[in-house]
């Protein structure tokens, strides 16, 4: 009966790509990750697997994470599981209700949002790894990027015909209310440094987004707002961006105001619209990506040397990350390194077409808690991304859109 199950769900996919094999599994666990009475999606169903053997970079991931809303609902749109991409939106919809200053960036299941961290001294951890935590501090933190994320996933909803329902406009309504007079602010960012709060460039760009998609959905789908007033504050973060988060003399855009460093977040500047690819500052930053922050083909998030976390050094190559970096390379049209890389990565998949967060290029080992939700998300939006002409990639980023975003129901 469970395998008739799996037999009949899988069977609905409607990808039929290259890939279909590989994205398949990706939406199996994408499946298996779900608390059915919620919609809820986890991370992973793991804690404290470290993303450095016998590091300290051991995390709670059994919880669900608001940036991961656009890549789920997209990834879940593509293959044709609309029932399940409903239940994420009114998961993600209970979660944010209520009064903006209080939105967490992760919440259980359930939508139960006390999530205290504890570490667990007598317990040795994976192959010495200590220590060992339950439940996730982040919770407590503030993150800018959150707000963009749960307005793009809003506005893909609408443009794919998956229409929210009435009070998701008033809640997003609030939402932008609070951003409007906190996007200045610093934040601990998409990396949920536990250092000091930073000027993030991402999360700035991410605040860009929110009011970007505000202004879309206001004018496409007859929905009241004072859009003049988004449109300007949204004029103001993309100046500012421009102004301090590029970095003149390394032409490249930098992770934070202030330094030179790199950050593979930045990847996600042409992906979210900020910028066209063709641009001489999202190609010059691509471009370093590519010459410092790759090793053994595959993208580190950042130099963790750099003390910019304030944990010890060293971590694996960022999955996620490099399924961005294939995203980027297709959208400048170059579509053959692009398949490279995808392919590079799908070498990286246990025996079970399993990945998790991260990956260590000297043993060849997965490393982070697993199986990773956000790799097995970004592993079916990339699938689609390559098997797309580029003609229609380069026409989403020309309209300011996340590359190949789901199509109207039926279209697809």
């Amino acid at each position: 009966m469970t395998e008739r199950w799996w037999l009949e769900w899988s069977g609905r996919c409607i990808d039929q790509g290259r890939w279909r094999a590989q994205v398949l599994r990706s939406l199996i666990t994408l499946k298996a990750l779900t608390y059915e009475p919620t919609g809820g999606i986890v991370a992973a169903p793991t804690m404290s697997l470290p993303e450095q053997p016998a590091g300290v970079r051991n995390w709670d991931y059994r919880y669900c994470w608001l940036r991961d809303a656009t890549f789920t609902l997209n990834a879940l749109l593509l293959a044709g599981y609309t029932a399940e991409a409903v239940a994420w939106q009114d998961w993600l919809l209970r979660a944010v209700a209520g009064s903006p200053v209080d939105m967490q960036i992760l919440y259980s299941v359930t939508g139960a949002r006390r999530i205290d961290e504890t570490e667990l001294p007598w317990l040795p951890g994976y192959r010495g790894a200590a220590p060992v935590r339950v439940g996730n501090a982040a919770a407590r933190q503030f993150q800018l990027d959150v707000y963009g994320e749960v307005m793009d996933t809003l506005h893909l909803a609408r443009a794919a015909g998956l229409t929210p329902p009435p009070h998701a406009w008033q809640i997003q309504r609030a939402l932008l209310a609070f951003l409007e007079t906190h996007w200045r602010d610093p934040d601990e960012g998409i990396w949920e440094v536990r250092g000091p709060r930073r000027q993030f460039t991402h999360s700035k760009v991410m605040a860009w987004v929110a009011f970007d998609r505000a202004v879309k959905d206001a004018e496409r789908n007859g929905l009241d707002g004072p859009v003049e007033a988004w449109r300007r504050t949204r004029d103001a973060i993309h100046a500012q961006v421009c102004d301090q988060g590029f970095d003149a003399s390394r032409n490249s855009f930098v992770p934070h105001y202030g330094t030179t460093e790199l950050d593979a977040s930045l990847l996600l500047i042409p992906l979210v619209g900020f910028l066209p690819q063709g641009g001489d500052r999202v190609r010059s930053t691509i471009d370093a990506i590519q010459r410092e922050l790759m090793v053994d083909g595959l993208v580190l998030r950042y130099h963790t040397a750099s003390g910019v976390d304030e944990l010890p050094p060293g971590e694996g190559v960022f999955l996620p990350c490099t399924f961005w970096l294939a995203d980027c390379l297709s959208l400048a049209g170059r579509r053959a390194q692009a398949v490279a890389l995808f392919e590079q990565l799908l070498a990286r998949c246990n025996d079970l077409d399993r990945m998790s967060k991260e990956h260590d290029p000297r043993t060849h080992h997965l490393l982070g808690n697993f199986p990773q939700a956000l790799t097995h998300m970004a592993l079916v939006n990339t699938a689609r991304v390559l098997s797309l002409p580029q003609r229609q990639i380069e026409e989403s980023s020309q309209k300011g859109e996340r590359p190949a975003s789901a199509a109207p129901r039926g279209l697809a």
